[in-house]
C-alpha cells in the first residue's frame, strides 16, 4: 500500500438516510439527510446517492484531465454528469449501479471514448466500484 496522503473524516448522526446529519472533521461538510420523494420520502435534503455521484464525477473530471494530459490532448470545456442509482427488489435487498457521463468539447468522439476509459481506470472511486457495480461511461462531443 502507498503512503496514506489524506483522509477524510466524516460523523454522522441521527437516523442516517432518513433525517440524519453528515460532518466533516474539519467543518467542510455539514448536510443533512432526506429519503427522495421518488422513494417515498419527504426529499428537500440530499442523500448518500447525491453524495457519492458527486464525489465520483469530481474523481472521474480529474482523471480525465489526467489522462489527457498525459496523452497530450487538449481539452476545452470538460464536464461529468455521475448518476448512482439505488435499486430496491422489494424484498429488502439494495444495490446500486452507476452511468459516467463526459460532456467534452475540442475533440473528436473515438477521442472522448478513448479518455473515459482510460479515466475509469485512473479514478480511485471507479477502481473502488467499478468492480463492485454495474457502471457504464459514454461520452459527448459538442
Amino acid at each position: 500500500m502507498t503512503a496514506t496522503e489524506y483522509t477524510a473524516a466524516v460523523t454522522v448522526t441521527g437516523e442516517g438516510r432518513n433525517g440524519g446529519r453528515a460532518v466533516a472533521a474539519d467543518g467542510a461538510l455539514d448536510v443533512r439527510f432526506a429519503i427522495p420523494k421518488e422513494l417515498g420520502g419527504a426529499g428537500g435534503a440530499t442523500n448518500p446517492e447525491q453524495l457519492l455521484a458527486a464525489g465520483w464525477a469530481s474523481c472521474f473530471l480529474g482523471a480525465t484531465r489526467r489522462a489527457a494530459t498525459a496523452a497530450k490532448v487538449p481539452l476545452k470545456d470538460l464536464a461529468v454528469v455521475a448518476e448512482v442509482t439505488l435499486h430496491h427488489d422489494g424484498a429488502g435487498s439494495f444495490t446500486l449501479s452507476a452511468a459516467l457521463h463526459l460532456e467534452v468539447t475540442g475533440i473528436d468522439q473515438d477521442t472522448a471514448e478513448r479518455l473515459g476509459r482510460e479515466a475509469h481506470q485512473i479514478c480511485p472511486y471507479s477502481k473502488a466500484l467499478g468492480p463492485t457495480i454495474p457502471v457504464t461511461i459514454d461520452a459527448t462531443v459538442a
